[in-house]
């Protein structure tokens, strides 16, 4: 399963790449808006199973991590429409359109893998790092540098809590 979460990041990134050539705030803005997806799912799925009794013994540490990380990633989208990243309808119609085939596919598979959920979404979580370190190369914002931080310390986090399956 990880080589084909990987795969799908990969080919997903390729596609939005070509889309958001030279845009790049506009792709970090649809970025920013994906990456709140997973998050939601979790935690919808962990509301469930504490519904249903079906509460684990890392339950209440995961709710919690994954709220903050829901927090702080709506921090990164607001950042990202003060530059105007969601002016264009185009842009906001795509996004709204990727959350929700992202959220209910996370559901799912949160549901059936947690760990393969925590891999798939560390994959974009190292992704997102990856394309702001390449931004900051050329294009200093102390704003993005924060957030390009803030990615890396989700993806270590979602190692954590991969190991909590494994």
């Amino acid at each position: 399963m990880e080589r084909f979460n990987e795969r799908t990041i990969n080919d997903t990134v390729k596609i939005i790449d070509f889309l958001y050539r030279g845009r790049d705030i506009q792709r970090f803005w649809v970025l920013e808006e994906i990456a709140r997806a997973p998050y939601f799912a979790f935690l919808s799925v962990l509301h469930l199973q504490e519904s249903l009794g079906l509460r684990g013994e890392q339950h209440i540490s995961l709710m919690i991590q994954h709220f903050e990380q829901t927090l702080n990633e709506t921090e990164h989208l607001e950042y990202m429409e003060s530059l105007g990243g969601n002016d264009a309808f185009v842009d906001r119609l795509l996004a709204k359109a990727l959350v929700l085939i992202y959220y209910w596919v996370m559901v799912f598979y949160y549901m059936l893998s947690p760990k393969n959920a925590y891999h798939l979404n560390m994959e974009v979580e190292k992704h997102a790092a990856e394309t702001y370190t390449k931004y900051l190369a050329h294009t200093y914002d102390e704003k993005i540098e924060e957030i390009r931080d803030d990615e890396i310390k989700h993806f270590h986090e979602l190692k954590d809590a991969f190991h909590m399956f494994v």
